[in-house]
């Protein structure tokens, strides 16, 4: 597997885990900083091991990771990967950015042709 087949597969994973509602809230939380799989669990009408299975597919897709604090496990986000997302979509935002440059370059000098 090359270098880029590994990133798309990880981008793959942490889209398709960030398309659920549940996840993006619980990245949303856990970007003010880490928390528990109880205390996300607050969050939300829904069970304690619904939480759990959702904290698994976002560790499973790297966006997350969890430690150990005595008794407690805390998740906490993995800013490398964040930055990985970030990084893609920044790509296409230059890319499209580029291009209506080009295309404003093209209408100004027709207009400019026209005048």
């Amino acid at each position: 597997m090359t270098d880029d087949d590994a990133r798309d597969t990880r981008l793959d994973q942490a889209f398709t885990a960030l398309a659920d509602p549940v996840r993006r809230t619980i990245v949303a939380r856990l970007s003010r900083g880490p928390a528990t799989v109880n205390e996300l669990t607050e969050l939300f009408p829904i069970t304690k091991q619904a939480v759990s299975r959702h904290v698994q597919v976002l560790e499973h897709a790297g966006l997350i990771t969890r430690t150990r604090d005595g008794q407690r496990r805390p998740c906490h986000l993995d800013p490398a990967a964040l930055e990985e997302l970030t990084s893609w979509i920044d790509g296409l935002r230059l890319a499209t950015e580029r291009s209506h440059r080009r295309l404003d370059a093209v209408l100004a000098s027709l207009t400019q042709e026209e005048s």
